[in-house]
């Protein structure tokens, strides 16, 4: 009787250990998907360059803008 009772418990441990280590599998194929999708997507150094500068150059006119105002009494 002992015997079926640690058969039926190891039994029920080993099924939940088997679909926790699917669950696992799965999620890592679905992380490298992930990854792979993710890295096709980042911002150029180039790209980043380019919008910095016009970032700077709409910034330099608004400086120089800023400067030239006269304020009213």
């Amino acid at each position: 009787m002992v015997n079926v009772l640690i058969t039926v418990a190891a039994g029920g441990y080993a099924f939940i250990l088997k679909s926790m280590w699917d669950s696992v599998k799965t999620l890592d194929h679905d992380v490298s998907k992930l990854e792979v999708s993710v890295a096709g997507e980042y911002l150029k150094r180039e790209e980043w360059k380019s919008d910095m500068q016009r970032l700077f150059d709409k910034l330099e006119i608004i400086d120089e803008k800023l400067d030239n105002k006269v304020d009213k009494p």
